[in-house]
């Protein structure tokens, strides 16, 4: 299994910026794509950014050039900066981790964390 751990949600006024850390702990054997997600109140779960294990990145075209996502393969941790905060960025964000445990054997599945709130409000 692999538990998620995210921190750094908050709230935040409009323009301003928010860190957010996932570090993924458990039987890793590797970890593949990270990613984060976000639900805003009566919408569907989308998907932000995503980060492969060799760090090419892709982004939701909404927060392009205001998010940048990033990771540190040495701690399993996976970060998104985000900068111009605007209200409506306003959601839970959720990690999202794509690993192959070992634990009796080899097993590939998808993980989530339990979410961090983001509030962009004046």
């Amino acid at each position: 299994q692999v538990q998620l751990v995210e921190s750094g949600g908050g709230l935040v006024q409009p323009g301003g910026f928010l860190r957010l850390s996932c570090a993924a702990s458990g039987s890793i054997f590797r970890l593949f794509a990270m990613g984060w997600y976000r639900q805003a109140p009566g919408k569907q779960r989308e998907l932000v950014a995503a980060i492969t294990s060799g760090g090419s990145t892709n982004y939701t075209d909404s927060v392009k050039g205001r998010f940048t996502i990033s990771r540190d393969n040495a701690k399993n941790t996976v970060y998104l900066q985000m900068n111009s905060l605007k209200p409506e960025d306003t959601a839970v964000y959720y990690c999202n981790a794509d690993a192959l445990t070992v634990r009796g054997g080899f097993t590939r599945s998808d993980y989530w964390g339990q979410g961090t709130q983001v509030t962009v409000s004046s």
